[in-house]
């Protein structure tokens, strides 16, 4: 009878042992086998990304563990010490060029990309519709003209002397809430992006054109007053305050679809993601720097599992663009297949001389 006990007991623990061991195959590649861990510094909207856990468990299928430090495009390629990291993971191809250079890598890798967009009501695109700045676009959307605004913003229009205007009768200039262009890839990004339309669409590419764009452009940031650091600051007064503080915000694409998709009243009804056109694209891409940055560089790009968490962020996987509409249609978004025209950044010698000097206005 003991004897049976005994078995009977060394069957349970058996099986206790079993399902540990099943149980802790869910974070490595194979059970009992330890992660390699690779550092990575990049952009702040992507740290969500590298924390999820179904992203944090793909990675794991391949036997490495990613910690994710986020910074500024800007300071990942000018002052953050890289000497940490495996691989750098910068917003922007210009700062990516820079950090490529510097290190003198040989493969660069570009997973995926998200244009630049416009958040605003329902209300403020009618307004702007009236005065030519928000237009009829392709596939039925909207898209908010460029050289249209740049002409309203260099009079100083305020709301309340648009005619007519009873929805948002604010005392305030009509202009487009950013972060601040001394440390946030997005604002440099809308940067480019006016300098490309203010230099008569052209990319600036000299002296005499940066100084010819500059007045218009530092109006366009010294005028908002104080702007934050991250590109999650404006999005949220957007989301939580409405259009009383942020009529008009510049986002990523990825940062609306994101929230849209996650169905939690976010979005309102009366919110709109509008195009500029021109537009630019955030280029997300990633340096490698030193041991299994590489290999993580190769996996975003080529890993079906990452390619379509990258996709349920709202990014647009650079190889995969039919990912990104397979997602975009099973959870019911209606997003373009092509946003328009886009336009390159200047290079990253001159954007961080623009950059540079509407910084030193501020002070």
């Amino acid at each position: 009878m003991k004897r049976q006990v005994s078995v009977g007991l060394a069957v349970v623990l058996l099986a206790a042992v079993v399902v540990i061991i099943i149980s802790s195959g869910d974070d490595d590649a194979q059970p009992g086998q330890s992660l390699t861990t690779v550092r990575g510094v990049g952009g702040s909207e992507k740290a969500a990304f590298f924390a999820d856990p179904r992203v944090v468990d793909v990675f794991a299928r391949h036997g490495l563990r990613v910690a994710y430090d986020a910074a500024g495009s800007r300071q990942i390629a000018t002052t953050v010490d890289l000497t940490p990291y495996d691989f750098a993971f910068p917003s922007s191809s210009p700062a990516a060029e820079r950090i490529k250079a510097d290190r003198k890598v040989g493969q660069v890798y570009t997973p995926f990309s998200s244009p630049m967009a416009v958040a605003t009501f329902a209300p403020i695109a009618d307004l702007l519709a009236a005065q030519g700045v928000v237009k009829p676009g392709p596939e039925g959307r909207q898209v908010f003209d460029i050289a249209a605004y740049l002409d309203l913003a260099a009079k100083g229009t305020r709301w309340d002397q648009l005619p007519g205007n009873t929805a948002y009768p604010a005392r305030k200039n009509i202009l487009v809430t950013t972060t601040d262009p001394r440390d946030s890839n997005s604002a440099a990004m809308y940067l480019a992006l006016v300098s490309y339309v203010a230099n008569g669409n052209s990319p600036v590419a000299s002296p005499e054109a940066e100084a010819r764009v500059l007045p218009a452009v530092s109006k366009l940031f010294l005028d908002q007053g104080y702007t934050q650091s991250s590109s999650e600051g404006p999005f949220e007064d957007y989301l939580a305050t409405g259009m009383g503080k942020t009529p008009l915000v510049m986002i990523y694409e990825s940062q609306y679809l994101d929230r849209q998709a996650r169905a939690d009243g976010s979005i309102t009804p009366q919110m709109r993601l509008i195009y500029p056109a021109p537009t630019v694209y955030s280029t997300h891409t990633l340096v490698p720097l030193k041991g299994e940055g590489d290999r993580v560089g190769k996996l975003l790009g080529d890993d079906p599992d990452l390619v379509r968490l990258a996709a349920e962020f709202g990014f647009r996987p650079y190889q995969h663009p039919q990912v990104f509409q397979q997602v975009a249609t099973a959870r019911k978004l209606t997003v373009p297949a092509d946003v328009g025209e886009a336009v390159n950044p200047p290079s990253y010698e001159t954007l961080e001389r623009l950059l540079e000097a509407v910084g030193k206005q501020y002070r």
